[in-house]
């Protein structure tokens, strides 16, 4: 068995290909840069910018699955969108795709299935309403990239099932949405933001992983919630980050100020998506972090 994968030297593509090996599924990575974090002759890294296309194309040939997990962060480091910015974020998650679908419909012999990255902000922002794979999307920016996302995977559902993964904030240990948090609680002044009632959905990159196996191995299809079944809002998500620090964690921040510093960017720390991983349950998977504590105490061990 072989997986393709971009994105692979990702916070995510890099455990993921290790659970691939030790599954005894050989991985084709491609990456822009040159490096090779797992020095492993069952991994080929392919060089090329998934973006764009080029012979990094060739190398889905042969391969039972792809795995489609590129794109450009939304907001790391914290910064305003201008339009290039935004124009990146969509390119690098709908143009790669795109690539992605067009390579398998040529390669001899293809994937017999795609599973393709997508994220929560497919529901834009819904307050307290539980969003199951059913609900119906938003339409903010990113809810429209997301949107663009998952078209542009399912234009592979005539050769291949395709799966889209709607995807929750990750937590886990060296990268992913955490990382930036970390600072400032340790210091002792971190706390929740906005109004702090709006819901995080969250996963742990254990079960990130866990699901992404899950859903290949049971030949599901359509869009598929990864996110852990305990959805928290802010105000929960600070007081456990502080509490698994063991520092306070009073110190808001108020939207206005986010406003102020990022813009339309500040959309990803203010809207609220509450979502429920409901065909992950129902098919029958078992999170190994189904609560935030144990989820965070885990990531920043």
């Amino acid at each position: 068995m072989k997986a393709f994968v971009t994105g692979g030297t990702g916070f995510i593509g890099r455990p993921l290909v290790r659970a691939l090996l030790e599954r005894g599924v050989e991985a084709v990575v491609v990456s822009r840069g040159t490096g090779d974090p797992w020095k492993d002759p069952r991994v080929r890294v392919v060089r090329g910018d998934p973006t764009r296309p080029g012979p990094w194309q060739a190398a889905v040939a042969g391969c039972d699955v792809a795995f489609n997990l590129a794109g450009a962060p939304v907001i790391d480091p914290p910064h305003r969108w201008n339009d290039r910015r935004k124009a990146e974020i969509r390119e690098s998650r709908v143009a790669t795709t795109e690539l992605v679908v067009e390579a398998m419909r040529v390669a001899t012999p293809r994937p017999a299935a795609l599973i393709s990255q997508s994220g929560k902000d497919y529901y834009g922002s819904r307050g307290d309403a539980p969003l199951d794979e059913t609900a119906p999307p938003g339409s903010d920016f990113l809810a429209g990239v997301c949107i663009a996302w998952e078209d542009a995977a399912r234009q592979a559902q005539d050769i291949a099932r395709v799966t889209v993964l709607r995807t929750g904030i990750v937590l886990g240990r060296d990268g992913g949405a955490l990382q930036p948090l970390l600072t400032p609680f340790k210091l002792g002044v971190g706390g929740p933001w906005g109004s702090g009632t709006q819901w995080w959905s969250w996963i742990h990159l254990a079960d990130m992983v866990g699901l992404m196996l899950f859903v290949w191995e049971r030949q599901m299809t359509g869009p598929v919630n990864v996110a852990a079944p305990g959805a928290v809002t802010v105000q929960e998500f600070a007081r456990e980050l502080g509490h698994a620090l063991h520092r306070p964690a009073f110190a808001r921040i108020p939207e206005v100020a986010l406003r102020l510093a990022l813009g339309e960017a500040a959309d990803v720390l203010l809207t609220s998506q509450r979502v429920i991983p409901a065909r992950a349950r129902d098919a029958g998977y078992v999170f190994r972090f189904p609560a935030l504590p144990a989820a965070l105490a885990d990531a920043v061990a």
